[in-house]
């Protein structure tokens, strides 16, 4: 089955005075309809920078979008914009990380719902204000008629990302990205935002995009795992060969950061140093500064994500060359 988006050798740059910052060097990978794909990384690795890229949200200039990202045989980041516009918000739709940055403080939240069944299905405003009342009732939101003529700060945190779910899926679309929709979320909405979301995955058979910084979800939610650093791919697997057969050592140092993988009552583990600067030359492994198996060559040689065992793949020079195998403990 030909994948639902294709994207290849992606490369997102930022040009300024100051120089040239390299957001995301060479990002490849596949996605098939009904699949839920997870990106995880420590901030500014490039998730982000990643899902903006296909919706073409990253203004030109200062950026400079490279490479191609096929969904279902439109190069999204080449076509027309007038083609761009007709794909995004219909058929590839993206919950933003901060909903109340992300919702206009000066519209009606039904407006704002109707706002994509007017532009992409020429709805009348009566049939689209039933149909965003459905929506946020789908959502789980109480009085939906009432709450629906409410304005985004009349309504919590949870009920705000609510609220983005019910826009982003009342198109039904075909892709949903995610951009971290349950951050600063308490653990109970959190789970209920995640069940949401599966349901209607299930419901719709759309393919998702969830980008997170929490393994915790990562492992109960998604099929497949990109694991991101210095806008770089490091690791691509299944979720069960991640967590149980990591071929990073970037990825396991993850793993070992998560709270819930502490001894009690021992020091939390912390990724020592900090990311690089990604305007400055990368020469070998990005991570080798701070990497606790890095060999000598890990600093100089190239590296490449390259596949290590079935479905499998890893950019870890001593995983290539020597076959190492990281403490799973």
């Amino acid at each position: 089955m030909n994948p639902l988006l294709s994207v290849n050798d992606l490369r997102v740059s930022f040009h300024s005075r100051g120089g040239v910052a390299r957001a995301v060097e060479g990002v490849s990978f596949d996605l098939r309809r009904g699949e839920t794909l997870g990106i995880v990384g420590e901030s500014g690795s490039g998730k982000s920078v990643t899902c903006y890229s296909l919706m073409r949200l990253v203004p030109e200039p200062p950026g400079r979008l490279e490479g191609k990202a096929l969904f279902d045989g439109v190069d999204l980041l080449r076509c027309p914009l007038h083609e761009i516009s007709r794909i995004r918000g219909k058929r590839v739709s993206m919950i933003f990380q901060d909903p109340m940055t992300s919702l206009n403080p000066y519209m009606r939240v039904e407006d704002q719902l109707m706002e994509p069944l007017l532009i992409h299905e020429r709805l009348g405003r009566k049939e689209a204000r039933s149909r965003a009342i459905r929506a946020l009732e789908e959502a789980g939101i109480q009085d939906a008629p009432r709450r629906a003529r409410g304005y985004p700060h009349e309504f919590s945190g949870g009920m705000r990302q609510r609220v983005m779910i019910a826009m982003a899926l009342i198109t039904k679309p075909e892709l949903l990205i995610a951009d971290e929709p349950t951050t600063a979320l308490d653990v109970t909405v959190q789970a209920q935002i995640l069940e949401l979301i599966r349901k209607m995955q299930a419901e719709l058979g759309m393919a998702v995009i969830f980008v997170t910084h929490d393994l915790g979800i990562v492992s109960g939610f998604c099929d497949r795992v990109l694991v991101m650093y210095a806008g770089r791919i490091v690791e691509t697997a299944s979720t069960a060969d991640i967590f149980y057969d990591t071929k990073h050592p970037y990825a396991r140092a993850l793993q070992k950061a998560a709270p819930a993988a502490q001894p009690k009552g021992a020091p939390l583990y912390t990724i020592r140093g900090a990311p690089p600067d990604p305007s400055k030359p990368m020469p070998g492994c990005p991570f080798s500064p701070r990497c606790d198996y890095a060999a000598d060559y890990c600093s100089r040689d190239p590296v490449r994500l390259e596949e290590v065992a079935p479905a499998h793949g890893s950019a870890c020079l001593r995983v290539q060359r020597e076959g190492l195998r990281l403490d799973q403990g």
